[in-house]
């Protein structure tokens, strides 16, 4: 296993561009990364596709996600993207910078303490609110309230992962903010406490 730190550990096979990447922080084998921003101590395992996103701290994304994932102009003569990918079929034409432009313009946000169970794929413009989870194989096309379970295609609310009350205090406590030192001060709380017991310890 690796050792993390400052520097994030990529696994290799991996294509990172435009990618602002935090402590903590492990990128599984071939995933594919492309004007993002992780946060400290998040990680994906193998095979995942992100883009366009913004991703929390303490994100859990498994195998073969794919987040902002494109799509293609429904509204023009034709969806292929011959029409801004130009320089790939024609000597001498430009891509269509305007198009990309929007494209990355459209970002999915992926909060703090967040799972995204394998093969999810979630939508650009879409927002995944603090401590959500979305199950293996949703498709997830609509923000997510915070503490809350999604599933299905198009991903539905499923359950509550935290009552109301409660998940409001922890957004509130905003413990992912917490420096290494206090983490790691408060590890044993943090496996053995629920999350109302953990919330009255430290004043949430």
């Amino acid at each position: 296993m690796p050792k993390l730190g400052e520097a994030p550990f990529i696994h290799p096979g991996c294509q990172i561009a435009e990618a602002e990447i935090g402590r903590f922080c492990e990128i599984g084998e071939g995933t594919r990364l492309r004007n993002v921003v992780i946060g400290d101590y998040s990680y994906n395992d193998r095979l995942c596709d992100i883009s366009n996103a913004t991703i929390g701290k303490f994100a859990n994304i498994a195998s073969m996600v794919r987040i902002g994932a494109t799509d293609h102009p429904l509204d023009l003569a034709a969806l292929h993207h011959f029409m801004y990918r130009t320089s790939y079929y024609w000597h001498g034409e430009s891509d269509d910078a305007p198009f990309f432009e929007r494209r990355a313009a459209r970002r999915t946000v992926i909060g703090h303490d967040t799972w995204i169970g394998h093969g999810a794929m979630i939508k650009p413009d879409v927002n995944v609110g603090d401590g959500a989870v979305v199950a293996s194989g949703a498709i997830v096309t609509k923000d997510v309230t915070p503490y809350t379970i999604v599933a299905g295609n198009p991903a539905r609310p499923l359950r509550d992962r935290q009552p109301r009350a409660i998940a409001e205090r922890l957004v509130a406590l905003a413990w992912w903010d917490w420096s290494h030192d206090r983490l790691h001060a408060a590890l044993v709380d943090f496996r053995s406490l629920k999350a109302e017991a953990f919330l009255e310890k430290y004043n949430g």
